[in-house]
């Protein structure tokens, strides 16, 4: 259950702490990937070199590094995970998860996250039994956070009661419970997908840049229908007028390198269905500031080759998805240069649709190029094409089980 799921660990300031090694020891070799943040009272119990040697990764604890914030950010950091886990969760931090307060990178990334939450309370008997700690464990519980414990027996202060962190056995045993329990709730519960949507626009000048006239409608619409039926889905998109879709993490590029870097950044995935309209050129060297008029005439702009995204995915060894997704974009010949795509690619499957009359409308019409043959849609809203898409990508991962 634990196999690939990712897991944001927060460590806050209890002796408790002291067990988060042997947590992180024993998830790992569940196969969960751990990243930490550790809070500054959490720091006086472990040090961050302890945890990123046993996590092998980076271990964040300032909300205001320049160069986290640039790489990572909070948000970023909230939501690229299956769960985050408070433990120990202390009274502290419980009483500002309930009433909302962020005053660090920890509390921030709570706030700010929409993946399921998990805490281990630890804390003296009277300050658990307490009737404010009460009311905000109460108020969590209301909002779907899991808790787990906390146990009675002896606890660091020298009182026996309740307030003692559950064990680390038991904490293991509640994260595996929550992921079968998910896996159960629909077809694609328990599968990873990513989807990339919209155009990607290519810079000449601080102002001026290379697009295409796609809207992401289609793209985000798949994301919608996979999240719908269950799975964890990551949506890599360029600048459209879309709103971001609930429950997703969204990660918004420009270019098509920034979109490649993203993508990869999301492996590893079960699905991969590449929507966006890439740009095929870039600009070789853009320039720096604004470019002139002159009396020489227009400039002379030298394009080369982006990255090839789908190639790219469907050409991976380590983490290549069990099920790769294409679209074709045609003017004519919609079918053969579909057809011909796919097999040029490497992907699975190609979704091709004619646009000689553009991009952006509501409706699409297209067909879906697969080793066995063409299935040729009605038209439809995209809607119900990302959600008879979804339906068969589902179909076809229960199949291959």
């Amino acid at each position: 259950m634990l196999k690939n799921k990712r897991i944001l660990l927060i460590v806050s300031g209890g002796i408790a702490a002291v067990k988060v090694p042997d947590l992180i020891r024993r998830l790992s070799e569940r196969g969960a990937h751990v990243r930490c943040i550790l809070t500054e009272s959490g720091a006086q119990f472990v040090t961050p070199m302890s945890l990123a040697a046993l996590s092998g990764d980076k271990v964040f604890q300032n909300l205001f590094s320049l160069t986290d914030e640039r790489e990572m950010g909070h948000i970023r950091l909230s939501r690229e995970a299956d769960v985050v886990l408070v433990a120990p969760a202390t009274a502290n931090i419980m009483a500002k998860m309930a009433h909302g307060l962020t005053d660090d990178l920890a509390t921030t990334a709570l706030l700010a996250t929409n993946k399921p939450v998990m805490i281990a309370p630890s804390m003296n008997v009277m300050m658990w039994n307490n009737p404010a700690t009460r009311s905000n464990v109460a108020t969590l519980q209301k909002r779907d956070v899991h808790v787990v414990g906390p146990g009675a027996g002896d606890l660091a202060c020298g009182e026996v009661g309740d307030g003692r962190m559950a064990e680390v056995a038991d904490i293991v045993a509640a994260l595996e419970a929550f992921f079968e329990t998910r896996k159960k709730s629909g077809p694609l519960s328990g599968y990873r997908a990513l989807v990339t949507s919209g155009p990607t626009i290519e810079p000449i000048d601080p102002v001026r840049y290379i697009a295409n006239r796609s809207s992401g409608k289609q793209g985000h619409a798949i994301a919608t229908a996979l999240s719908d039926l269950g799975a964890e889905v990551s949506l890599i998109s360029g600048p459209t007028k879309e709103t971001d879709p609930e429950r997703l993490y969204v990660t918004r590029i420009e270019t098509a390198e920034q979109m490649l870097k993203a993508c990869q950044n999301a492996l590893p995935v079960d699905i991969a269905v590449c929507a966006a309209a890439v740009a095929d050129w870039r600009i070789a060297d853009a320039a720096s500031q604004k470019l002139k008029k002159d009396d020489g005439g227009a400039p002379s702009l030298a394009l080369i080759e982006n990255p090839d995204i789908l190639a790219t995915l469907s050409a991976g060894v380590d983490n290549r998805p069990a099920l790769v997704i294409g679209f074709a974009a045609e003017t004519e010949d919609v079918i053969a240069q579909a057809t011909a795509k796919r097999e040029r690619k490497g992907c699975d499957w190609i979704v091709a649709n004619d646009v000689s009359n553009g991009f952006g409308g509501d409706k699409n019409t297209v067909h879906l190029v697969t080793t066995a043959g063409v299935e040729s849609w009605p038209t439809m809203q995209k809607r119900e094409v990302a959600a008879r898409l979804a339906t068969q990508i589902a179909d076809h991962m229960r199949q291959q089980k």
